[in-house]
């Protein structure tokens, strides 16, 4: 009996890592017991992470992109996959059904206190919110406004025996201050602030644009992890003190120094079973957004020291490769590839904004996912469109393909499906219906943002309503070539060349679309059979 169980156990833990996707295009596990950075080379942004026993979890910044604040855990901090995702609809609701770009979920804190998993978050129009659970793959509460007020970002609790605090940064453009760190009390359920709190730390005259603060409590000592400087070129500076309140110590313990890695900063502490320590932080990457970086941590004089002062200055920069925190895990990554036979999209893909029923449908015993086709209404083009499916670019170089039909419904004109690159100016190659005819197309719409209209660059005529899709991505700033197939073995290049285009606090995004022309009538679906990401 004890055998047949160990059985069990042992072919459960085999089908578990036979399920784990492996990305073809980015490994940071060099398979000899050492990582090379970044560890994910894709846009999650404000890192936090914790460990529960043996296991990681980390959330990171989602903005208006929904389902919010995925989850993704691993076992040595190296090799991550997605598991889930902690908000399913961002409140009020109505401000976002539509997208808000630049709003919504920033810096989020997760943290494991008393067998409940927490997770706060400033949203810089509305204050801090808070969810949990007991289940980290399971759902979690719905979001709780713990403290009101506009510019408040940034939060992160501390359970500190019988006390309960709350630090917070601030946004200037809607606080009209920043550079500053408050901390708050909470009651000893983490659900309300007390107070209006104090302010602890000032980063005007030395380290302007201090914010992300996680806080921490190690050998008597609290202590203020915290990025300053800005996102493209910051620094990471450690503050301590005896007392919750200050004074605090300033160190910088993480900086570009002599390295060409710029901006290495805002993340978190935590240790490996071991005790070991790291820094599990960002590095901007521009159009790739905010790519993940683990770095040591060692102690020394009750100061953590990241990286190695390869320079000698006393701060220390960031290393590229170094021994994997936990040795002897599988390798696995963040979903990438899509097959969509699983009833619903892989926990890859968010929409602009929260997600309707009606945009989708993935029957049970089809092995499609089938987009409506979502009217435009009065929108010039798709920046503000809420039902684009979208997912984080993955690597440097990469393509993408996809096998998609149009299907109009008597025959009307003015529907589209296709493969996109979304951001302030986008571009896509898909097909459209016209003149009793199915089309291949590429277009570009320059200045998305500012309303401007879309511009087809190119255009063929094609045999049959279903084509296959295909765009590389090159580095170093995500160049976009588009190709079709209509046999889905020789593919021919379709329009020009695209440099992608950040959104707004994210990376550009791909993904797949459905649409139709707002002054044509309702009716029209598209199927797409797979998306695969591969390499060049």
């Amino acid at each position: 009996m004890k055998k047949g169980i160990l059985l069990l156990l042992v072919l459960s833990m085999q089908s578990i890592i036979a399920q784990q996707y492996v990305s073809k295009v980015w490994q940071s596990d060099n398979g000899d017991g050492t990582y090379t950075n970044p560890v994910l080379y894709a846009d999650y942004s404000d890192p936090d992470v914790i460990r529960v026993g043996d296991d990681f979890y980390m959330t990171v910044s989602s903005f208006n992109c929904i389902p919010g604040l995925p989850i993704l855990h691993s076992k040595d901090l190296v090799n991550w996959e997605i598991v889930n995702y902690a908000l399913e609809k961002q409140i009020p609701e109505d401000v976002f059904n539509v997208p808000q770009h630049s709003k919504g979920v920033w810096a989020p804190s997760i943290r494991y206190h008393n067998n409940e998993f927490y997770i706060y978050w400033g949203d810089p129009d509305f204050g801090v919110y808070m969810i949990k659970t007991k289940n980290v793959y399971g759902k979690w509460s719905k979001p709780l406004l713990v403290l009101e007020g506009k510019g408040i970002i940034d939060p992160c609790p501390l359970w500190d025996g019988e006390n309960t605090y709350l630090i917070h940064a601030w946004a200037g453009s809607r606080a009209g201050v920043n550079s500053l760190l408050t901390i708050r009390t909470m009651n000893s359920e983490g659900t309300k602030v007390l107070d209006e709190g104090k302010n602890v730390f000032d980063g005007h005259v030395n380290h302007h644009t201090v914010e992300g603060p996680k806080l921490y409590k190690k050998d008597n000592y609290y202590y203020i992890l915290a990025p300053a400087g800005g996102v493209e070129n910051g620094w990471q500076l450690a503050l301590r003190s005896k007392n919750i309140y200050g004074p605090y110590e300033e160190k910088i313990v993480l900086e570009k120094g002599s390295t060409g890695i710029n901006g290495p900063h805002q993340g978190a502490w935590v240790t490996s079973p071991n005790e070991e320590s790291w820094f599990v932080h960002f590095q901007d990457q521009a159009v790739y957004g905010r790519v993940l970086w683990v770095t040591p941590i060692s102690w020394k004089d009750n100061w953590p020291e990241m990286g190695k002062d390869l320079d000698g200055n006393g701060v220390g920069e960031p290393i590229l490769t170094y021994k994997k925190p936990v040795q002897g895990m599988p390798l696995s990554s963040p979903q990438e590839s899509d097959e969509f036979n699983n009833g619903k999209p892989g926990l890859q893909w968010q929409w602009y904004a929260n997600s309707s029923v009606k945009w989708s449908a993935q029957i049970p015993g089809t092995d499609y996912l089938r987009l409506f086709a979502m009217s435009k209404k009065e929108l010039p083009n798709l920046w503000d469109m809420p039902s684009l499916l979208l997912q984080k670019l993955p690597a440097p170089n990469f393509k993408t393909t996809t096998k998609v039909t149009l299907k109009t419904e008597w025959n009307i004109p003015g529907k589209t499906a296709g493969l996109i690159m979304m951001g302030q100016s986008y571009a896509y190659v898909g097909i459209a219906y016209h003149d009793e005819k199915y089309w291949i197309q590429q277009v570009v719409c320059d200045e998305a943002i500012n309303g401007a209209i879309e511009k087809i660059i190119a255009e063929k005529e094609l045999k049959s309503n279903t084509v296959y899709l295909r765009m590389e991505v090159l580095a170093p700033n995500a160049t976009c070539v588009f190709y079709y197939s209509e046999n889905g073995k020789r593919f021919k290049e379709i329009g020009e060349s695209f440099i992608a285009q950040k959104d707004l606090w994210i990376s550009a995004k791909m993904g797949v679309f459905s649409a139709s022309e707002k002054e044509v009538s309702n009716g029209g679906y598209a199927d797409f059979d797979w998306f695969r990401v591969e390499k060049k």
